[in-house]
């Protein structure tokens, strides 16, 4: 059986019910209708509705210069969008778009989309209005080339010069780390860092370096691992660390995947959490609380970072600022993977 797909009602189609022009729809639809009567306006309307005709959001971006859609850049990493940190962000980006009535386009950094500058003619062509760029590095350097009114870019949770952003206080993240492993007694901390050509990662570094400092103790680098923001990171990092310094009693890891790699290792180690090795994260995602023992962590607020990145994104779209650069506020949540430090290590 072959069935047949109903036509679309094209402008045309409206044109012909209402007995004007299409030149007198185009301008009804992109609401430049000034000089047009009101009794045209409504004929034209009740055609459209009675034919049920749908305008192309494409076809009068193009005219009106507004499309209503922004993207979300993403880099071009293995399961993205299936990420935890990445899918906090997306989800608070697109409920804040959702309700301003926006749609969202994802994109990904490939070497494709960079290469060709595709972001350029996302832009250039009319079918964004605005891009909200989540996880980007040292080595983006195209972004300098999205920069001013007519190609405006939101970076989400990593500051870089020159750039509106909504990040969270990294830096006061590995302060409070630090802190809470020194307030416990610990005296020979490791740290599994993520990328250090991440703005963020390399913040989360310089607050817990300042703490430890500030307490007079030293964090050498054989006391420094890459944990490559993974789990499985997180994992190797630990056995080389132990392995260098068998001495530690406390380790920091910069994002939770890392901390719970590092203590399903521990524990595969048998080595007892807290009471040979404390742990402690940062981001607090929904599975450290579920971890055995429950991970404390620094809390950062992802999702709220990506509900203001877009608000003032469409804020600025709209006229209603003109810049953005904030910090949002992080917090410490002690559970069940820190603890004082045992007689045996002091």
């Amino acid at each position: 059986m072959v069935i047949k797909r109903k036509r679309q009602v094209s402008i045309r189609d409206v044109a012909k019910a209402s007995g004007v022009s299409l030149t007198t729809v185009s301008l009804i639809l992109n609401k430049s209708d000034q000089r047009i009567s009101d009794a045209t306006r409504q004929r034209v309307l009740k055609a459209i509705d009675d034919l049920g005709y749908q305008p192309n959001r494409l076809a009068q971006g193009l005219q009106s210069r507004k499309s209503n859609i922004l993207a979300i850049l993403v880099p071009q990493l293995r399961h993205t969008f299936a990420d935890v940190y990445f899918g906090e962000l997306i989800s608070g980006i697109y409920d804040v778009a959702d309700d301003a009535g926006y749609k969202i386009l994802l994109e990904a950094a490939g070497e494709e989309f960079v290469g060709t500058k595709r972001y350029l003619e996302r832009f250039d062509r009319c079918f964004i209005d605005g891009m909200l760029f989540m996880g980007s590095n040292d080595e983006h350097e195209f972004v300098a080339d999205l920069v001013g009114p007519d190609r405006p870019l939101m970076l989400v949770d990593n500051p870089r010069d020159k750039h509106f952003s909504v990040v969270c206080d990294y830096q006061t993240a590995g302060r409070l780390a630090a802190e809470h492993l020194l307030d416990l007694g610990h005296r020979e901390i490791g740290f599994i860092h993520g990328a250090m050509d991440v703005q963020t990662a390399r913040l989360v570094r310089d607050g817990f370096v300042e703490a430890l400092k500030a307490a007079k103790i030293r964090l050498p680098e054989k006391r420094m691992a890459d944990g490559l923001f993974t789990e499985q990171g997180g994992a190797d990092a630990v056995s080389v660390l132990m392995k260098r310094e068998p001495s530690l009693t406390a380790i920091f890891a910069g994002n939770d995947k890392m901390a719970i790699g590092a203590l399903q290792r521990l524990l595969l180690d048998r080595k007892a959490i807290p009471n040979e090795v404390s742990i402690i994260g940062c981001d607090d995602i929904h599975q450290a609380s579920y971890t055995t023992p429950a991970l404390s962590t620094v809390r950062t607020p992802v999702y709220d970072v990506g509900r203001l990145a877009c608000q003032r994104l469409i804020d600025i779209l709209n006229g209603r600022r003109e810049t953005c650069e904030e910090v949002l506020p992080v917090e410490l949540v002690v559970r069940q993977s820190t603890s004082q430090r045992t007689p045996e290590k002091v």
